[in-house]
């Protein structure tokens, strides 16, 4: 049985420790080629620690990566997974209002945008004032290449736009800013960005990982400012400069069995499994990931698996 095989990866993980994985493929019944699934029951820095990953090949052909929504409301893991045609692989996603279920962050499938990145945050040393946000989302091109970017969204726009070397800092008096506002005061940062013509995509943030060094750009997407050493339930997507797709999911609010990770353990997790790039996506009670309609961590809410407003989906094709 292939989970009896002992992996794989030994990896150094804070002072000292090992963590170690284990392919954990056959807990899931049938696999195709170039998908792979692992565990690990290894402590993080000395506190109970529960993850998995999913590995997937970007260049197999009958791997389909794809995104799906509510359309208005929020749905389980679950219960896309039913709807969705029993796809091989449904994980949490976006951030989210709870009142409109509204997502926060970028969604494109088929190359169209389904959701939009929320454009601003308030400044709340001067409420005349904003700060022009550009959000980190995960994208898959026509030719199957993984990318992650801070983006622009603007409905009007057939595209998002990215920006490669990093996030905004651009503030500004407008509560809807347009991209020429924003790009207007970009340019007395360098930023350099694109149109992103991207087929897939899924969005959340921050950014862990950038040219396959910890880089975390939690401050400047404006998000878990001050919660940095805070440990959650965790998910997160990079991918490897060798074309694999990489989805993890820490287990976490577990009391004596998984703690959850701080943004930085996420971050090494993910460098450690070879990511060139990688994000943090919506986490706490959302984070959940099932492999052919069976959960991996425990969802964190009381009553099991969180609604949520946007997935991010693999399928096997013949």
């Amino acid at each position: 049985m292939r989970f009896a095989i002992l992996l794989i990866i030994v990896f150094s993980f804070g002072a000292g420790a090992q963590v170690r994985w284990y392919n954990a493929d056959s807990m899931f019944g049938p696999l195709p080629a170039g998908f792979h699934v692992y565990r690990t029951t290894d402590s993080l820095d000395g506190k109970p620690n529960i993850a998995w990953y999913a590995e997937a090949d970007l260049r197999a052909q009958h791997l389909d990566f794809t995104t799906q929504i509510g359309w208005g409301k929020r749905l389980t893991p679950t219960q896309y997974y039913q709807q969705e045609n029993q796809p091989m692989l449904v994980i949490n996603g976006t951030f989210f209002e709870f009142a409109t279920n509204r997502n926060l962050n970028l969604v494109v499938r088929n190359g169209q945008q389904l959701a939009y990145n929320v454009p601003i945050v308030k400044n709340r040393a001067d409420t005349t004032q904003f700060y022009y946000i550009t959000r980190s989302a995960l994208g898959i091109n026509k030719r199957r290449k993984a990318d992650i970017a801070w983006v622009f969204t603007d409905s009007v726009s057939k595209y998002p736009r990215a920006l490669l070397t990093g996030p905004s800092t651009a503030t500004g008096s407008h509560a809807d800013p347009s991209w020429p506002e924003v790009k207007s005061k970009l340019k007395k940062g360098g930023r350099k960005h694109i149109k992103w013509k991207i087929q897939t995509a899924i969005g959340g943030g921050p950014v862990l990982l950038q040219m396959g060094q910890v880089a975390i750009t939690n401050k400047e997407e404006r998000m878990f400012i001050g919660g940095e050493q805070d440990r959650h339930p965790r998910t997160a997507m990079g991918y490897t400069k060798g074309g694999k797709l990489i989805i993890l999911v820490v287990e976490g609010r577990n009391p004596g069995k998984a703690e959850g990770a701080t943004l930085e353990q996420e971050a090494r997790l993910l460098q450690q499994l070879g990511c060139h790039e990688a994000l943090n996506l919506d986490g706490g009670g959302s984070s959940c990931m099932l492999i052919n309609g069976k959960q991996t961590i425990k969802p964190s809410d009381k009553e099991g698996q969180r609604p949520v407003p946007a997935v991010f989906i693999i399928k096997a094709v013949q």
